[in-house]
Parts: C-alpha cells; structure tokens; sequence
C-alpha cells in the first residue's frame, strides 16, 4: 500500500452529539469527536444540513465509515486525520 496508513483505518463505532457533529471510534482504538459541517455542500451532501436527516447516519461494515441513506459518505482516512474537536473547545 502506498499510503502512510499501515492500514486503512475503519470506523467501528459513531453517534451523532451535536449539529452534525459524530462522536468516531475506530478499529485501532482512537475516539475522536468530528464536526462535519464544513464538508456539507454540494448534491450529495446538502441533505445532511437537516439535523434530523444527519442522524440517520449509519456504519456501512463493508466500507468502515459513516454513511447516510442516500449514499452519502466520507472515507475513513479523511474521518481519521479530522481534529477531535473536543481539543478544541473553549
């Protein structure tokens, strides 16, 4: 693989905990808290603006990462080097 990853990190574990905010937990055992709001525009994503259709987010255990029921979803790669915004808090 030609990656920095040894493997590809899965996502084992998510629950929505803010306004499209998901708490991750991952195959290797970090848990992080991600805001994906940044990365909502565009087709696929605008439906995830309404907070009630973001929390029908699921694991797709094929892919290992969140996924919605329109087929929207974000590679595990991108979901692990997302900061933990619980870092970032004031």
């Amino acid at each position: 693989m030609s990656s920095r990853y040894e493997k590809i990190p899965r996502v084992i574990s998510a629950r929505v905990c803010g306004t499209y905010s998901v708490r991750l937990e991952f195959d290797d055992g970090v848990v992080k808290q991600v805001n994906l709001r940044g990365f909502l525009w565009g087709e696929v994503f605008e439906p995830l603006l309404d907070p009630t259709y973001f929390a029908r987010v699921a694991i797709d255990p094929e892919l290992g990462t969140i996924v919605w029921p329109n087929e929207a979803d974000f590679a595990p790669e991108t979901l692990y080097e997302l900061p933990d915004e619980r870092e970032h808090a004031a």
